[in-house]
């Protein structure tokens, strides 16, 4: 499923002025979408106010070495799974310092999926200082739909959280 591209714009136009007037950062960490997330606030003008930087954290090995995710809860969970997605957020947040951490994590396709974990299942996550958000979701499309679904994702939460900020 293909998102309105002007519906898009207008979110992120209205995330960056929140961000903005709230005098908040972000960063990201992204696994399954391989820096499609920060790639698109990067889009935005302006955006160096805002965005701090952008992880890609596709390797176990770079979750727990650039984000923290404990390497126990990898074994016990997965890599795609909400108690790593939070890690990721959280990890992202504190390592760069910023109000605001956003992860992805998740078996994007056509390949990779089990029956425990199948193609399209996704974990997203928002860490702030005073909570995180993890939301899980079942995409059913193409290797770069379930990536895009997922951006949207990303974003909704975010405009959501900075809606009641």
């Amino acid at each position: 499923m293909k998102r309105d591209e002007i519906q898009i714009e207008k979110l992120l136009n209205t995330i960056a002025s929140k961000l903005n007037l709230l005098n908040k950062t972000i960063a990201t960490a992204e696994s399954c979408t391989g820096g499609l997330v920060g790639h698109t606030f990067t889009n935005i003008s302006g955006s160096s106010t805002f965005f701090d930087r952008g992880i890609i954290s596709y390797s176990n090995n770079a979750k727990m070495q650039l984000l923290d995710v404990a390497k126990k809860d990898i074994e016990t969970y997965g890599a795609v799974s909400g108690k790593v997605a939070e890690e990721m957020a959280d990890g992202i947040r504190k390592n760069a310092e910023v109000d605001i951490g956003l992860s992805t994590t998740g078996v994007a396709g056509p390949t990779g999926g089990t029956k425990e974990k199948p193609v399209g299942l996704v974990y997203i996550a928002l860490s702030s200082k005073n909570e995180t958000i993890v939301k899980e979701f079942k995409f059913e499309g193409s290797r770069l739909e379930n990536k895009q679904n997922t951006l949207y994702e990303v974003i909704l939460l975010l405009h959501d959280y900075l809606n009641t900020a």
